[in-house]
């Protein structure tokens, strides 16, 4: 049990559209819990890869997703549909669908230091890099933002 004094975390799944790349939020965080808004104007997670040490799961809130395994399999996931991907299983994802891809991403189990994310060669794969084909996030230009109010 932890000695540190945890306190309630408010947050919002209030995040911009984009018209190119991507975005990762961290909304609420513990230490062991973390709770992301990611948005995908296209493409997705890229690289083949595993957490070694996170279980966690996807939850589309908008868009569509096709995710991957190690086998090429595919599984596509919808609006209010998830996916559960327990630790050290490969996968990788794209959006499939017509325009942002919106997620709910939530992950337990704290990782070592620095990051447990590694591609299928066991070394070390951010998901910022060009490996794993970052594109930078552009916001859209008319401010639109997932989550607001109608």
């Amino acid at each position: 049990m932890s000695t540190v004094a945890q306190k309630p975390q408010h947050f919002t799944l209030r995040t911009p559209y984009l018209v190119e790349g991507r975005s990762n939020t961290t909304v609420a965080r513990t230490d062991q819990l973390a709770v992301r808004v990611k948005v995908y104007a296209k493409g997705g997670e890229n690289a083949l890869h595993a957490h070694q040490h996170e279980d966690h799961t996807f939850v589309v809130l908008e868009g569509q997703a096709t995710f991957y395994d190690a086998n090429d399999d595919a599984m596509t996931v919808g609006p209010y549909e998830g996916i559960l991907l327990p630790r050290g299983i490969y996968y990788r994802f794209e959006s499939t669908g017509e325009g942002n891809l919106v997620l709910l991403r939530v992950g337990t189990g704290k990782p070592p230091e620095g990051n447990d994310r590694v591609g299928t060669d066991g070394h070390l794969l951010t998901g910022d890099s060009a490996q794993n084909k970052k594109v930078p996030p552009v916001p859209a230009p008319d401010g639109l933002h997932f989550g607001d109010p109608a």
